[in-house]
């Protein structure tokens, strides 16, 4: 019954998300074809500049121009002049929509870029839960990892998958750095600040404790990660090998769990069954990254604790926002999944799906003919010689795309997937091309937040401190609260153990990985970390570890009884720091270097 109710919401959301999509495409659509741009003014008609305030506002974006100019029509002609320097990172110039189509009108240009960013971010977390995840889960089980390893690496890659492809596009895009070390930081401070808080006052009159041992693991940890990180800001550079040694970090992690991990079982073992620390779902308290996943997974088909009648495509917490299954008998349903289409068929056409639940022969052959045509476009749009090789990459492409397609139509089967060794070649071109999505869908809510930044005349790292960290850690609040609110003791273990682990694992690996291809692109030379030049990540960094500090002094004086006033003292940091930045920000406070 619960999770009748709860797909209706979920349907009617993805519907409204799609009519949105639809509109909008329709829209970008009529003004490129239905209407041209403004031409650059004439020598007699030049807009008088003007030298307005713009605080806290990035000039190094290269489109700080903009702003010596009041009319939307200048705006829009300096736009369109060879002058600017906004060039947009992802696929749709932001700002011309907003000075150019919809100038006069500013109301209709914020709808529309607001209403996008909300596409945006569902499409990132939709494309992780429904296909990274499931294939993540799926390799997990071909490899035959135990609970606890799966748990803290292929497991909570899909839990930070968003997290960490924003943080790699925004290092490898030009001058939207600060948006990825911001948003990773952000989301972190969020998580273990807000999150952590409001888990705190809903659970303080339970006076539910928590493991002492796993807990004072992962707050330690973090506060060691983020010592470190703070060494690199001091530097300023990083060559290669230390950035390779910071991801590697997570090794070390993965490796005090594990042995967390067996000290516990033998313990256990010792005690017997029903002595020591309340039960725990299985393995949840060594997940790390994701505790809040594995109690989800016996939720779904009624009260907590009972086991799913058919297996799921992988985690229910991942894959909550799974498409509904076929066979709608009423017309509203119908209308509903036409309605998801849009946001439905362009990546069901093009990811390899070897989910049982999902499986359908016809959209395996399209979608593995499809994918390589995909990859050779993106390579297009991105490789500088993309004139002199486009037609051959495409070619390519189309060849192998058929040759895959023919070898999918004659070698699987329509009434279920493929198992056994064939199975890793669907989930390894899963992987690649769910990798793939999120790539573009990140490099697109990168570029919208720092066209919104110009908009707003708010810096882009705000921006990623902000709404990024905001919409990526949004699914981590909704999961981590439900589950430490059902979960009873168990829950309540599994949800705070996520709110570290995530970011510890979102740092090293997200960070890291964009710290390392950063400086891969370097060699031999070390990487200039672009730590900004006002403070504000020294700020965030201190903020953060203060909210550590707080927990690691309050629970442990309570006897690691969870209470509220641990998440009122929180939430107080959290607020202090944002109204910090906010002050700061609008010019009304600046802090010295």
């Amino acid at each position: 019954m619960g999770g009748a109710t709860m797909a209706a919401p979920e349907k009617v959301l993805r519907s409204f998300l799609s009519l949105t999509f639809l509109l909008l495409a329709l829209f970008y659509l009529s003004t490129r074809l239905g209407s041209s741009y403004p031409t650059p003014p004439q020598p007699s008609e030049q807009i008088i500049r003007t030298s307005p305030s713009t605080p806290d506002v990035d000039s190094s974006s290269g489109c700080s121009g903009i702003y010596g100019f009041e009319s939307y029509s200048g705006k829009c002609n300096y736009l369109n002049s060879e002058e600017a320097r906004c060039r947009p990172e992802g696929y749709i110039n932001y700002l011309r929509i907003f000075y150019c189509v919809c100038g006069e009108y500013p109301i209709l240009g914020y709808t529309i870029l607001i209403l996008w960013l909300l596409l945006l971010f569902y499409l990132l977390g939709n494309t992780a839960a429904t296909y990274f995840c499931s294939n993540l889960e799926g390799l997990s089980r071909l490899l035959k990892l135990s609970p606890t390893i799966a748990g803290v690496t292929l497991l909570s890659l899909g839990n930070g998958a968003p997290d960490a492809f924003s943080s790699i596009v925004s290092f490898v895009g030009n001058g939207t750095t600060d948006v990825g070390l911001n948003s990773v930081l952000g989301g972190a401070f969020f998580v273990s600040s807000v999150v952590v808080g409001i888990i705190s006052i809903c659970l303080g009159p339970r006076r539910i404790a928590i493991d002492k041992t796993s807990f004072v693991r992962d707050v330690c940890f973090f506060l060691f990660v983020l010592s470190v990180l703070l060494v690199i800001f001091v530097v300023g550079k990083i060559n290669l090998w230390c950035a390779v040694a910071f991801t590697s970090l997570y090794a070390v992690y993965v490796f005090l769990v594990s042995i967390t991990h067996l000290c516990r079982r033998k313990d256990v073992e010792q005690m017997g069954i029903g002595d020591g620390f309340p039960a725990l779902p299985a393995d949840a308290a060594e997940f790390g990254g994701l505790e809040s996943a594995a109690p989800l997974l016996a939720t779904r088909g009624g009260e907590w604790g009972d086991e799913p009648k058919k297996p799921a495509c992988g985690s229910k917490a991942c894959f909550k926002a799974c498409f509904a299954s076929a066979g709608s008998k009423h017309a509203m349903g119908r209308a509903l999944r036409i309605l998801e289409l849009p946001l439905y068929l362009p990546r069901r056409l093009t990811i390899p799906d070897a989910c049982e639940e999902r499986w359908s022969k016809p959209f395996a052959v399209i979608s593995v003919t499809l994918a390589p045509t995909l990859l050779a476009a993106l390579w297009n749009s991105k490789s500088p010689r993309a004139k002199e090789s486009s037609l051959v990459v495409h070619v390519i492409g189309g060849l192998l795309g058929t040759v895959l397609g023919g070898a999918a139509l004659a070698r699987t089967r329509k009434e279920r997937p493929p198992a056994g060794v064939f199975l890793f070649p669907w989930l390894a071109g899963g992987f690649l091309m769910s990798v793939v999505w999120a790539y573009i869908i990140a490099e697109e809510l990168v570029s919208l937040l720092v066209s919104l930044g110009v908009v707003l005349q708010v810096s882009s790292s705000v921006l990623g401190l902000t709404v990024l960290a905001w919409g990526n850690s949004l699914g981590d609040l909704i999961a981590n609260a439900a589950v430490a609110l059902k979960g009873g003791p168990g829950g309540a273990q599994t949800a705070m153990s996520g709110c570290y682990g995530g970011p510890i694992f979102n740092t090293l690996v997200g960070l890291g990985l964009s710290l390392v291809l950063s400086s891969w692109a370097a060699h031999p030379s070390p990487l200039l970390v672009p730590v900004p030049d006002d403070p504000t990540l020294y700020q965030t960094v201190g903020f953060l570890m203060a909210g550590l500090l707080w927990a690691l002094v309050m629970l442990p004086r309570r006897g690691m009884t969870i209470h509220r006033g641990l998440g009122y003292g929180l939430l107080s940091i959290y607020a202090c720091f944002l109204s910090l930045r906010i002050l700061q920000s609008v010019g009304l406070l600046q802090i010295q270097q």
